[in-house]
C-alpha cells in the first residue's frame, strides 16, 4: 500500500485555477501509475486524469480535456493535478489514487474543490 495525501483544494470562482498536490509516501513512488478522481455528492466516484509511473504519457476524462493539466515529481514523490477553466460541475471531493497493473494500492482522503458560479 501506498500512503497518499492531497492538498490545494478550496472554493473558487467560476474560470478561476487551482492546483491540487498528492504526497505519496515509501520509495517505490515512481513504479505507481497516478491518477485523480473526483466524486460530487450523490454521484459515483468518476476518473479524471491518469499518468504513467515514468510520466511519458497522460490521460484525461473528455470533461477536462484541455482545461486540466497532471503531472509528477518522481524525485520528490509529488502528483500534480492543475485545474483552470474551472467550471460549477467541476465541485467535488478530488482523490489521488496509486495503481499498478490495473488495481489500486493506495487513496488518499480526499480534498473538496468547490466553484462557485
Amino acid at each position: 500500500q501506498v500512503q497518499l495525501r492531497e492538498s490545494g483544494g478550496g472554493l473558487v470562482q467560476a474560470g478561476g485555477s487551482l492546483r491540487l498536490s498528492c504526497t505519496a509516501s515509501g520509495r517505490t513512488f515512481g513504479t505507481y501509475a497516478m491518477a485523480w478522481y473526483r466524486q460530487a455528492p450523490g454521484k459515483e466516484r468518476e476518473f479524471v486524469a491518469g499518468i504513467r509511473d515514468t510520466g511519458s504519457s497522460t490521460e484525461y476524462a473528455d470533461s477536462v480535456k484541455g482545461r486540466f493539466t497532471i503531472s509528477r515529481d518522481n524525485t520528490k514523490n509529488w502528483v500534480y493535478l492543475q485545474l483552470n477553466s474551472l467550471k460549477p460541475e467541476d465541485t467535488a471531493v478530488y482523490y489521488c489514487c496509486a495503481q499498478r497493473g490495473g488495481n489500486s494500492f493506495g487513496w488518499g482522503q480526499g480534498t473538496q474543490v468547490t466553484v462557485a458560479s
